[in-house]
């Protein structure tokens, strides 16, 4: 007799055949669930969430090349309807480093815009509609004190208020010791930069989204969905307790702070994992922080379509996966939300891609009917159960952390980073014996060569870049320029917090590599460990 099949989530979690009361029975319903918009926010955290016709901002992720090229795609994202965008910067901008920097070279402007100084923001944001945009998200982490700097010299020189704007900070370094390696100072010092924008914008930035802690990456480096949330709450309890040890407010400085999650495929679940990082969220708020404002228990969650979910076999295909993971993230009460284009398995996006990930939004938003009614999977007996099981899962691994002496102990010892690639090691085993199918990968395959890239950047993006910036460097006053450099290294010896210093030396045309070469006089550099 053969083994009966085992019917698993993608993150492992048996399923039944059938769920039934059973399976939720001695659950205090009440005090789990609540009322959407109330404590603990499992259904949500607005009364009406979509009825009200304000659906989440559907914001892109692009930019590329040049920052002239990157604000013609901006723009023509906002032209479509989209109510937000999300600057990529490109990975020597990530990193520190100046477009005409050595350790640049083959990599400018290829995965996202060069931003080296104040100038090139200024090409970046040239004619944007600010009215129309409800958020303007960005990638930095190790560098985003900076970022924060740019945009507030950007919207001070052109007469705007920079509250008035809706800036969106990734301000995530911990993950990227874990997983993603766009780090450049030691985590000491990455954790302090991380707070020091946290507190700035608690005092003088209100409106702005100083940290996304980030799941999404973590997923993306094979984690389950209880690993996803529980290293996620750890990295944010990591900054949290940081800032409440220097006397932040963290009540005023958290506000509009969000949480980065992935929307996988495993429709069910990851209703379920929203659900979950709500509730956990809100109880750690509460219980941890004692903050008694129920805005700032309710956790905003920025969702981004699954990138491993995607294939470079029938790229097409992308398109039905995406429109699930879509539905997925509405359906489990997302607030801002990135729909992958169906070619990214295979370059940046085309134009024609682009606008199909944004009409799918458009199309679930306004056609699907997932958004007439608020938690609309909530009382199913399999999704209530998939919920209390994962957020079991994570207070488990949650506790875990903390016996271990935290977030960044854990990375320094290599916890995290061996847990992700045993599984994704797991769940790449899971495909190869086909005990996971994958749609034109392991089977339905047509034995078509997959399509080469349709979309490039071209190589004269870093000379043009080049020597933008030489001609930058030999017209600005570069006297003005090295107090502001000297001034954030002495800041920076001191423990201050940084954001004013940063600001007076954009405003100066310093430039991103300038700027941490000073820091890393200070700081130092960060060098990975091996974690087996």
């Amino acid at each position: 007799m053969s083994e009966e099949k085992k019917h698993t989530t993608l993150s492992g979690y048996e399923l039944k055949r059938v769920y039934t009361e059973e399976d939720i029975k001695g659950e205090d319903l009440k005090a789990q669930l609540g009322e959407p918009g109330h404590y603990p926010f499992t259904r949500g955290i607005r009364e009406n969430m979509y009825r009200d016709g304000k659906l989440w901002t559907m914001g892109q992720y692009a930019g590329f090349a040049s920052a002239e090229e990157a604000n013609k795609r901006f723009r023509y994202i906002i032209e479509q309807g989209g109510t937000g965008f999300s600057v990529a910067l490109d990975l020597p901008t990530q990193m520190g480093y100046d477009s005409d920097d050595p350790m640049s070279e083959g990599e400018v402007g290829k995965v996202g815009v060069a931003i080296d100084s104040l100038a090139d923001i200024e090409a970046l944001f040239k004619g944007i509609p600010f009215e129309k945009v409800r958020q303007i998200r960005t990638t930095a982490n190790a560098n985003s004190i900076i970022m924060l700097a740019f945009y507030v010299a950007f919207a001070k020189k052109n007469g705007i208020d920079p509250n008035s704007i809706g800036f969106f900070l990734q301000n995530d370094i911990l993950k990227e010791y874990m997983c993603r390696g766009t780090y450049i100072f030691p985590p000491a010092a990455g954790v302090k930069l991380s707070v020091d924008v946290l507190e700035y914008c608690g005092k003088h930035l209100p409106h702005w989204t100083p940290i996304a802690v980030s799941g999404y990456h973590i997923r993306e480096a094979g984690a389950t969905a209880a690993m996803e949330l529980a290293f996620t709450l750890a990295d944010m309890i990591e900054y949290y307790d940081a800032a409440v040890k220097r006397g932040v407010d963290i009540a005023a400085a958290t506000a509009n702070s969000y949480f980065f999650l992935a929307a996988q495929l495993d429709f069910l679940e990851e209703v379920a994992k929203y659900r979950a990082a709500r509730r956990l969220y809100a109880r750690i708020m509460k219980e941890r922080y004692h903050v008694t404002d129920e805005e700032t228990q309710r956790l905003k969650i920025f969702a981004f379509t699954s990138g491993s979910a995607l294939t470079a076999e029938q790229p097409i295909n992308n398109a039905v996966r995406v429109t699930i993971q879509t539905m997925a993230a509405a359906a489990g009460g997302i607030q801002t939300f990135h729909a992958s284009s169906y070619d990214e398995a295979i370059s940046l996006p085309t134009q024609q891609a682009v606008t199909l990930s944004l009409r799918t939004q458009q199309i679930v938003g306004y056609e699907s009917g997932l958004t007439e009614t608020v938690d609309p999977l909530g009382g199913s007996y399999a999704v209530e159960a998939l919920t209390n099981a994962i957020e079991k899962d994570v207070l488990e691994l949650l506790d875990t952390i903390e016996k271990k002496g935290g977030a960044m102990k854990c990375i320094e010892e290599g916890f995290q980073q061996r847990m992700l690639a045993d599984n994704a090691y797991k769940y790449q085993k899971a495909v190869d014996n086909k005990e996971r199918i994958v749609v034109g990968v392991n089977e339905f395959k047509d034995g078509k060569p997959i399509e080469p890239a349709q979309f490039t950047v071209s190589e004269e993006v870093a000379i043009k870049q080049t020597e933008k910036l030489n001609k930058l460097k030999e017209t600005r006053d570069n006297e003005r320029v090295a107090r502001a450099l000297a001034a954030i290294k002495k800041a920076a010896q001191n423990d201050e917090n940084l954001g004013d210093y940063m600001i007076e030396a954009v405003e100066a045309y310093a430039t991103i590599g300038e700027i941490c070469g000073v820091l890393k006089e200070v700081y130092g550099k960060y060098t990975p460990m091996k974690i087996y």
